[in-house]
């Protein structure tokens, strides 16, 4: 049927050509900005797992940036302790030289002893990286207890479950073990520095408080802490026990070293799995929400030949109409 009212030819066309416009809008949209899923409303499901995912990766970003400054805080404290330990076994050359040697060899002897004390401290003191000293500490307040130091707790991970609640991660460096010197007034031999720590001469272990030796006569509860000993004056018999003190102070001091390698090595497996994690959420997110630019080019070229094709089917429909004209003539 005929009709000059309804041209229902030219509706069809229209609404195909309508069809075709707002497809072609969508990809030319895509390809600008190389999303498939640019906001909500494209699809609701991945842009939200995108936007959470998005999220994590600028969290692990920041995890990573800490575990970059928390890397330099361990690598300074394993510096100076080394440094420190190297100081050390100075001392106990020393001390086995010091050993039989006459009254004037010992005083020349404890004149470089002290200068190698003088550089334990100043290794310690110089331990610092962003504030942060763990081998020269002074723990009279704010700490859990009077002359322990808390344990520094470096951010390692960023974590979200399967309820999506989410919790982080750190790798703890017990500055505790470690420390060489604390200035606190409370501290006892017990919870000193490794090497202010008072001493028992005949074993090495520490003691809550001190029993001062006198220079030539050995007595039993004798006491010595490797930051003060000296040889001057002091028996053979005093100079072996102080051998065995700086013994045990290089038996903490190297487990203590130990602690700060493995920090080291968690802290640096911890970086490398960190960026890979990060990578992979990248990937995620790409393949949820990115553009196929080979697709949608492709796409685009045959949208537009639709399109001129949609535009002369409804001009033709248009054009049906006047053909009822030669009906009257």
């Amino acid at each position: 049927m005929a009709s000059i009212m309804t041209n229902a030819s030219a509706l069809t066309a229209l609404q195909s050509l309508n069809n075709t416009n707002k497809s072609l809008e969508t990809t030319q949209t895509r390809i600008s900005t190389g999303y498939r899923v640019a906001e909500a409303s494209d699809n609701a499901a991945y842009w939200s797992i995108a936007t959470t995912m998005r999220s994590d990766h600028k969290a692990l970003s920041t995890v990573q940036d800490a575990l970059g400054l928390g890397a330099s805080k361990v690598d300074t404290a394993y510096t100076g302790m080394s440094k420190a330990i190297e100081t050390v076994n100075e001392i106990k050359v020393k001390l086995v030289a010091a050993n039989g040697a006459t009254a004037a060899d010992k005083e020349k002897i404890d004149t470089e002893i002290k200068a190698l004390q003088g550089q334990l401290k100043s290794y310690a003191d110089a331990a610092t990286f962003s504030g942060a000293n763990w081998l020269s500490v002074d723990t009279t307040s704010g700490h859990a207890a009077a002359g322990t130091y808390d344990d520094v707790k470096i951010v390692s991970s960023f974590n979200r479950n399967a309820a999506g609640t989410v919790s982080l991660g750190t790798t703890d460096i017990k500055v505790q073990d470690i420390k060489l010197y604390d200035a606190a007034a409370a501290a006892t031999g017990l919870t000193d520095g490794i090497l202010d720590a008072v001493r028992l001469g005949t074993t090495g272990a520490r003691q809550a408080t001190a029993s001062a030796p006198t220079a030539g006569t050995d007595a039993a509860t004798d006491t010595y802490t490797v930051s003060t000993l000296s040889v001057k004056d002091f028996s053979d018999a005093q100079i072996t026990k102080q051998l065995t003190v700086v013994e045990a102070a290089l038996k903490e001091m190297t487990s203590a070293a130990t602690q700060l390698g493995t920090a080291k090595q968690r802290i640096d497996l911890q970086k490398t799995f960190t960026s890979s994690l990060m990578d992979s959420i990248e990937r995620g997110v790409g393949q949820l929400v990115d553009a196929d630019m080979n697709k949608e080019s492709t796409r685009l070229q045959a949208l537009q030949v639709q399109q001129q094709l949609g535009i002369q089917s409804l001009s033709i429909a248009n054009g049906n109409a006047q053909t009822i004209l030669s009906l009257f003539r």
